[in-house]
């Protein structure tokens, strides 16, 4: 059992499970109960029951399927977001589906993670533990290739360097590495910084540009034009 994703204050992190399919929800279920750091608080099988059992429940990850009859897993994402008091939400999409336009709009309504139900038990449970801890986690297969390639086609890079003007060059030297999918201790390693110096000046550009999390700084680093496709 590893207690390492428990939250500062001992307690578990708590997961509420959003899939139409019981089955899929039960396989999560057994493969969460076994770990003394995370425990189910609800099951939902739409959207619209995801938002209602966030409000009820108020966890600390939603494990979210895209596709789900009366809301889908992307909408009903913009809705928890968006709902008062639920700011500490974190929501990780998982679907079977792997395509670009799904990486885009789930991160532009506000999910802190993308992963594809054919991950293995180790990385589902390592990625509810990154997202609860605040950081933001896509599936490997997807990070850069889909996000450079989506962003690029879907959003003119103007305004650019407006936006990025409240940074300072050091500031922008990590957003720019934050793009290229680099975690804090890369970084760190790339400017000769500290791994917490590192984790500062992420969480500096963060509060600036008003990103939720890391993986909004992923997408402004495109938006902007500061990374390339």
């Amino acid at each position: 059992m590893n207690a390492a994703g428990a939250s500062s204050t001992g307690a578990p992190i708590r997961v509420l499970l959003a899939d139409d399919e019981r089955l899929v929800r039960s396989g999560f279920k057994v493969l969460i109960d076994v770990e003394d750091d995370i425990e189910v608080v609800g099951e939902a099988t739409d959207g619209a029951e995801a938002v209602e059992l966030a409000r009820a429940t108020r966890p600390d990850v939603v494990l979210m399927d895209i596709r789900m009859p009366r809301l889908d897993g992307i909408q009903a994402t913009r809705e928890i977001v968006r709902t008062q008091g639920l700011q500490h939400v974190r929501v990780l999409i998982l679907t079977t589906y792997e395509t670009d336009a799904y990486v885009f709009e789930a991160l532009q309504a506000g999910a802190s993670g993308f992963m594809l139900k054919d991950a293995g038990p180790a990385e589902l449970l390592h990625a509810i533990r990154v997202v609860a801890a605040g950081d933001a986690l896509l599936a490997p297969r997807i990070t850069r290739r889909l996000i450079a390639q989506f962003t690029a086609e879907r959003v003119a890079a103007r305004a650019g360097e407006d936006r990025l003007a409240v940074l300072t060059r050091r500031e922008r030297e990590v957003l720019a590495l934050v793009g290229r999918g680099l975690s804090n201790d890369e970084i760190g390693t790339e400017l000769f910084l500290s791994p917490a110096t590192a984790r500062t000046h992420v969480s500096h550009a963060m509060a600036k540009l008003g990103a939720r999390d890391r993986a909004q700084l992923v997408v402004i680093a495109y938006r902007t034009g500061l990374v390339k496709p």
